[in-house]
């Protein structure tokens, strides 16, 4: 509706505040004059009216007019001869000038402070609005960024898959029995990395696409990393996984699928890019936190990559065959998940060669557990 509807509204609901203070004011000075015949404060007890009326009041005027009525009120109804106006009486006339003055003093100066307040929460509001429009943006950036990865690496193998199920359909019977076979094999193999881009991106549009918060349970730790031993022994037969978990029972906070997808890309990382079968994973229990590395004995990360190995855009790996298998979004959504938790993960290269991959986990307490 027009702002005009709401000012008439405005007016009336301004004058009946200040009608209830004043009335209230002459009220309690009636009291006090009628059982202990007390009228010398009765000029206090109107500028704290007065002062009652800015805060509660929009503008000026009814504080000023608040304080002329409570000048009013104090001769009329307080002043001797009672409920009739005196001016005359010696020093009274002082009395209120000095009244009015300072009741008009403190209406500005209750306007000035109802002013700063109501500029301190419009600051606030537009802060808050900045901040919202910032996570906004970093949305739309990683929404951006998952897009672009994706766009990469899944252009290569459905080529792959695109060309070999063609070879295949075109020449099936001219094709001897080992080259249908690795056609067969790198049409599987890419089928295979299909559905692993498939969960990560799962796994990342459920934490930043709205979903409700994590549904954190305390997970015993070992079960979690023979889940992922599970899988990772499915995905690569020859792999040789060690892993080391504390002697006492770990119970951590955790939402167990995507903790389980973490260790799944750290470990495809390590056998596809550092161009090592065997890998560590371990775990140790810090103050407050459990902290889980996965380590390989391969060719390690470039120096200059380090800083930027979980940004979602590492340049492909050119020696490969396969330019598609860089490190893509894997390690990017590895981040995304762990500080979902509130964890950290970092990356650094071992002095006796190979990559370490560590993030952490905090410990904290939950209300439910894993059965």
């Amino acid at each position: 509706m027009h702002a005009s509807f709401f000012q008439p509204r405005r007016i009336v609901v301004n004058a009946l505040k200040t009608a209830a203070i004043l009335i209230t004011a002459t009220a309690v000075n009636s009291i006090l004059l009628d059982r202990f015949k007390t009228i010398g404060n009765s000029s206090e007890i109107y500028i704290l009216g007065v002062l009652l009326i800015s805060l509660n009041t929009t503008g000026y005027i009814w504080g000023i007019l608040g304080a002329i009525l409570g000048v009013l009120s104090v001769n009329y109804f307080f002043t001797y001869p009672y409920s009739n106006f005196n001016f005359t009486l010696e020093g009274y006339p002082i009395t209120f000038l000095v009244m009015l003055i300072v009741a008009i003093a403190t209406t500005a100066l209750s306007g000035r402070v109802k002013k700063q307040r109501e500029f301190a929460r419009e600051r606030t509001r537009l802060t808050e609005e900045r901040q919202q429009m910032l996570i906004e943006a970093e949305k739309e950036k990683m929404r951006g960024n998952l897009l672009r990865a994706i766009s990469h690496d899944l252009r290569t193998p459905l080529t792959g898959i695109l060309g070999a199920s063609g070879a295949l359909l075109d020449s099936g019977d001219r094709i001897d029995p080992v080259s249908r076979r690795e056609l067969l094999s790198g049409i599987h193999d890419d089928a295979e990395w299909l559905l692993r881009m498939v969960e990560n991106v799962l796994s990342v549009t459920r934490i930043s696409g709205g979903a409700p918060s994590l549904r954190k349970v305390c997970e015993p730790l070992d079960e979690v990393f023979s889940q992922a031993a599970s899988k990772a022994r499915k995905r690569y037969p020859q792999i040789k996984l060690n892993i080391h978990t504390p002697s006492e029972v770990a119970l951590v906070p955790m939402d167990e699928m995507l903790i389980v997808q973490v260790l799944i890309n750290l470990i495809d990382n390590a056998i596809l890019h550092g161009g090592c079968d065997t890998v560590d994973l371990y775990a140790q229990t810090e103050s407050g936190q459990v902290r889980i590395t996965v380590r390989d004995y391969g060719r390690g990360i470039p120096p200059d990559d380090l800083d930027k190995v979980f940004d979602g855009f590492m340049a492909r790996d050119k020696t490969s065959s396969d330019a598609t298998r860089g490190l893509g979004i894997g390690l990017s959504i590895c981040r995304t998940i762990v500080e979902a938790h509130g964890g950290q993960i970092s990356a650094s290269n071992m002095p006796d060669g190979g990559a370490c991959i560590s993030f952490t986990l905090p410990m904290e307490e939950v209300s439910s557990y894993a059965e």
